[in-house]
C-alpha cells in the first residue's frame, strides 16, 4: 500500500481572535494562524493542497516565538526543488483567499474543487467576504461530488458547514492516517474530552459541528488547518 510524507509550507500567518476557529468559545483572546500548503511526496505526481496568501507580513517577532519559517510561495517550493509550474495536482481545501490566493500560478495543474464549493464561490453570499472567483479563472478545474477516491493512498472527503463544500485530504502516511481538514480550525476545536468544536466562522453550524466529528475520529494524525504548531513541523511524519 502506498504511503506519502506530508511537508507543511508556511505561506504566511495572520493575527485574529480565537472566537474565527472556535464557535462561542474563546472570544477576546488574540491569537495568531498559520496558513499553510501541505506538500505531498510520495506520488508520481507533485501534489499541493491548498496555495496560501500570496501577499502577506509576519513580524520577526511572531517568527521567533512561534518558531516558524515563513516563506513567500516560490521560495517554499523552490527549497524542494519545485516551482508552481511543476505542480501537478492542487488539492482545494475550500475557496477562501487565503488558501488559493497562489493557486493561478499552478499553470500545470489539476486544481480538485468540490461541485458545491466551486458554485459557491462563483456567486458568493455577501456574508461570505473572503471569496474572489477571479483567483482561479482561467484555470484547469476538476469538479469533485462528495466523497472522492484521488489515488492510492489519498481520499477526498466532503466535510461542509464552515463553507459549502470544504474537504477534508486523508492521506496515508507511515504512522497512519493524516486528515488536513476541510475547514478553518486549530487545537482548541480539538479538545482532549468532549465533542470537536464547531467552526467560529461558517456557512451551516450544524454540518460544520457534524464535520469536525467526522475528522476527528477518522485521523490518527490530525493537521488542525491554521494551527501554529503545524509550521514547527518539517515533515509529517516527522
Amino acid at each position: 500500500m502506498k504511503e506519502y510524507t506530508i511537508y507543511p509550507l508556511t505561506i504566511g500567518a495572520r493575527e485574529t481572535d480565537q472566537g474565527i476557529m472556535t464557535y462561542l468559545r474563546g472570544y477576546g483572546h488574540n491569537i495568531w494562524m498559520g496558513i499553510y500548503a501541505f506538500l505531498i511526496k510520495g506520488a508520481e505526481e507533485n501534489i499541493l493542497v491548498d496555495t496560501g496568501l500570496e501577499q502577506f507580513m509576519v513580524p520577526d517577532k511572531v517568527r521567533e516565538e512561534f518558531g516558524i519559517e515563513v516563506q513567500e510561495f516560490e521560495e517554499a517550493l523552490a527549497a524542494h526543488g519545485l516551482t508552481p509550474e511543476s505542480i501537478d495536482i492542487v488539492i482545494q481545501t475550500h475557496l477562501h483567499n487565503d488558501h488559493c490566493e497562489n493557486t493561478y500560478k499552478c499553470t500545470n495543474a489539476r486544481i480538485i474543487v468540490q461541485r458545491a464549493e466551486y458554485e459557491f464561490f462563483l456567486n458568493p453570499h455577501p456574508i461570505d467576504y473572503r471569496l474572489f472567483p477571479d483567483l482561479l479563472e482561467g484555470m484547469n478545474i476538476e469538479l469533485v461530488d462528495g466523497d472522492f477516491h484521488l489515488m492510492d493512498g489519498i481520499d477526498l472527503y466532503l466535510t461542509p458547514g464552515h463553507t459549502p463544500g470544504g474537504q477534508s485530504v486523508a492521506i496515508r502516511t507511515s504512522a497512519g492516517l493524516a486528515v488536513i481538514p476541510g475547514f478553518c480550525c486549530n487545537e482548541k476545536n480539538f479538545p482532549a474530552s468532549g465533542p470537536a468544536v464547531t467552526p467560529g466562522v461558517h456557512t451551516d453550524a450544524i454540518a460544520a459541528f457534524a464535520s469536525a466529528q467526522k475528522v476527528r475520529e477518522m485521523a490518527d494524525i490530525l493537521l488542525p488547518l491554521h494551527d501554529m504548531a503545524i509550521g514547527r513541523m518539517k515533515k509529517i511524519p516527522e
